[in-house]
């Protein structure tokens, strides 16, 4: 990167948990339920995610996958069952663990008013005295480390841009950013490509499976579309009415599979 900052000189990501063998599942879930109202919105699910896996979560509209998702994140606290982040459960005071779980969403949660480096600064806000996230007083390995994910993805260039000026595209690019700036060991993405064209969609999914392979970072990410899943998944975690239908290798995802997934959906709401 002729001309630009020092990106060697940034904070560095490196977490010691990733290199243990005994840390090899980053993400573990076991008999997880949740019940809104007496009603259920998923129950007992189980399965497991690992470093440099991508593992799609797929699913009819309604079939409890963001119920899931904001459980595993620690945004919802589940009636039964457990989630684990490497060795650590997920509870509601387990702040410092949680910092290396990124989340990524459909409609990308930037500030409209900060620049793309202001909001991929965000992801650093885990690892600073709260006065300093308040008054965006990062260092300046923060600020390098930043731009260095900003690079990941291709938009140093666009670094003193306005979010609200960015296409649909790189604004999820810019919010993938800040996920990385996170360090994390898990990468949840909740419908990342929902609101993007096709072609911009395969851009964020290469990324986010590039992340994976790469960075040994685990990535759980809710599809609706099938061929994506089937394209850059490693496994297939099938939800339906608050059920896991199967999970199995995205090679194995056949014609049997898809009417297993989708000629159970009904028309009730699941949350």
């Amino acid at each position: 990167m002729s001309g630009q900052p020092n990106i060697a000189a940034a904070a560095s990501c490196e977490n010691p948990d990733l290199a243990s063998s005994s840390r090899e599942v980053q993400l573990s879930v076991r008999g997880l339920s949740k019940a809104f109202h007496g009603r259920q919105a998923i129950e007992d699910i189980d399965f497991t995610a690992s470093r440099h896996e991508f593992v799609a979560v797929l699913g009819p509209s309604g079939a409890g996958k963001t119920t899931l998702f904001r459980c595993i994140t620690g945004l919802l606290a589940a009636d039964q069952g457990t989630v684990r982040i490497g060795m650590s459960e997920v509870t509601s005071v387990m702040t410092r663990r949680l910092r290396e779980v990124a989340v990524i969403f459909q409609q990308f949660n930037l500030v409209n008013r900060l620049t793309a480096l202001e909001n991929v600064l965000a992801g650093r806000l885990g690892y600073v005295p709260a006065w300093r996230g308040w008054l965006r007083r990062f260092d300046r390995s923060d600020r390098l480390l930043a731009l260095e994910c900003l690079d990941r993805v291709g938009l140093m260039d666009l670094a003193m841009r306005r979010a609200d000026t960015l296409s649909g595209g790189q604004q999820q690019r810019v919010a993938i950013a800040r996920a990385l700036a996170q360090c994390p060991t898990l990468i949840v993405a909740d419908e990342p490509v929902a609101s993007l064209d096709p072609s911009t969609s395969t851009g964020v999914l290469d990324l986010l499976h590039g992340i994976a392979r790469s960075e040994g970072v685990a990535v759980v990410c809710s599809l609706h579309q099938v061929h994506l899943a089937r394209a850059y998944a490693d496994r297939i975690v099938g939800l339906s009415s608050g059920r896991v239908v199967f999970e199995l290798p995205a090679a194995r995802f056949d014609e049997n599979a898809f009417q297993r997934l989708y000629r159970s959906h009904v028309t009730d709401n699941v949350i």
